[in-house]
């Protein structure tokens, strides 16, 4: 057997690898290893958890300062341990994370092939994920790019084409399997919402603002937007579940709490967040990963910034970039719900489902295994 260390250590990264490692795991030569590098406890478990899956390693990074340069520091030699007692085929490090430049840098230098999950989406700017994104492209043995769109970007940036596979992201697939699963609310409110949505034939917005960009002066205009959003449609209810920072948390709840069609909640599961989106007539989001899910249930979305590295969605015409402007956003939320606008379903441009069985053929072909295991793996694009 040889071994396929998949690393994680945010809800993102877990909702990435979660679909790769279900798609190894009847592989009768590649088995998958998780591994939670402890950048963030306790969500990298519970999101593995709505697949079935489990960790299988836990990383020890205990931190005293909380300055930037801790994390990393001790991730790489904390990886670096790791990969010495394992000796595994490849090391597949998902996204722009600390966990992933970490893990991307200990694996090259024990000469490990680096596959990058989720390669090409730039963010414009200084800003660390880009840094962290643009390293790990520079050691990367393979590049696993979720669009043409990004295999393009990649080449710009003068990286081998041969060394692109264009896979689709699986951020689909796992969106697409858990809603399928269909699995009841965990969150009591949440719960409570969908009764009261069903009952009162009222729609649903869903809010989530969690990157650092966003704190301060930007987060308050938001949530000034988002009231002023429940006031002026009185057939919405609002769901925010907060970032887990007691910062943000505060915000919260003192310029939304109190509103009888607001409904703040902490961090949900992530079965629980895909329920939210499902029954969303609108969704406003900084995140990511949620640009990518929701197009696969047809929700429009406005984008709470002023660039996006998901330009797919934009040119798609399901996503719009608003920034933080409180007038801007409640002019595009009120014509979206004014026009209850829905999307056709099903048409996502990150992806078709089976994201995770490209990637599994391309391992197979990165390690070397002979072409009856990649011939019974969907045909990939690579880019000219």
């Amino acid at each position: 057997m040889k071994e396929v260390v998949l690393l994680a250590g945010t809800r993102s990264e877990a909702v990435k690898v979660a679909p790769v490692a279900l798609a190894l795991a009847d592989h009768p030569v590649l088995r998958p290893v998780i591994i939670h590098s402890g950048q963030r406890n306790g969500v990298v478990e519970q999101v593995l958890s709505s697949f079935g899956l489990l960790v299988d390693v836990d990383l020890d990074v205990p931190r005293a300062t909380g300055g930037r340069d801790e994390l990393p520091a001790r991730l790489v030699a904390e990886f670096d341990r790791m990969l010495r007692g394992r000796d595994p085929a490849v090391v597949l490090v998902p996204g722009d994370t600390t966990t992933a430049l970490a893990g991307a840098l200990a694996a090259f230098w024990r000469g490990i092939p680096v596959a990058h999950l989720e390669a090409g989406p730039g963010t414009a700017g200084p800003f660390p994920e880009e840094g962290a994104r643009r390293m790990i492209a520079r050691i990367a043995t393979l590049h696993l790019a979720p669009t043409d769109d990004d295999a393009a970007a990649l080449v710009r940036e003068g990286l081998a084409d041969r060394r692109i596979v264009v896979t689709g992201n699986t951020v689909v697939d796992a969106v697409q399997r858990i809603a399928a699963a269909d699995l009841p609310a965990r969150d009591a409110d949440l719960a409570v919402l969908e009764t009261v949505l069903d009952e009162r034939s009222e729609r649903l917005v869903l809010v989530t603002v969690h990157r650092r960009e966003s704190w301060g002066k930007p987060l308050t205009r938001v949530l000034h937007a988002v009231r002023a959003i429940a006031d002026r449609h009185p057939d919405v209810r609002v769901l925010l579940p907060v970032h887990s920072d007691p910062r943000v948390r505060a915000a919260a709840r003192a310029l939304l709490g109190g509103h009888e069609r607001i409904v703040v909640t902490g961090p949900l599961d992530y079965s629980d967040l895909v329920r939210a989106l499902r029954r969303s007539a609108l969704v406003l989001t900084d995140s990511g990963g949620i640009q990518e899910e929701a197009p696969t249930f047809g929700v429009p979305v406005l984008v709470l910034r002023d660039t996006t590295e998901r330009v797919s969605a934009v040119e798609a015409g399901g996503a719009w970039l608003v920034g933080t402007d409180p007038i801007r956003i409640i002019a595009e939320a009120g014509w979206v719900l004014g026009a209850r606008l829905r999307l056709p379903r099903g048409r996502n441009p990150f992806g078709d489902g089976r994201a995770a069985i490209r990637v599994r053929g391309a391992l197979e072909r990165l390690v070397g295994l002979p072409s009856d295991f990649a011939g019974a793996s969907l045909p990939v694009r690579i880019p000219c």
